[in-house]
């Protein structure tokens, strides 16, 4: 997977390949930073690239990242409920 030059914006000091490696947690970061701040040129490439479904599992297993604006629409859209926030993330990162 090859990530478009105009996303790596959204990701200063990082590099295309970092982002692709899903073993390294880059695809974790590609999709919710893309699913929080990507355009809809930024969107249209990733559900191109994944498709759907993944990104459909990836808000099952870690959507509890998303803002709470953003996390209900892509719960919608998506057609999956992301897992509740875990306390410990909560107490780092209060709302």
């Amino acid at each position: 997977m090859v990530v478009p030059e105009r996303t790596l914006r959204l990701f200063p000091g990082l590099a295309a390949a970092d982002l692709a490696e899903p073993t390294a947690g880059g695809r974790d970061l590609l999709i919710g930073r893309l699913l929080e701040e990507g355009d809809g040129e930024d969107l249209r490439w990733l559900v191109t690239a994944l498709g759907e479904p993944a990104l459909a599992e990836w808000l099952a297993r870690r959507g509890w990242r998303l803002s709470p604006r953003s996390l209900p629409f892509w719960e919608l859209v998506l057609g999956r409920r992301a897992p509740a926030r875990p306390a410990a993330a909560a107490e780092l990162w209060p709302l």
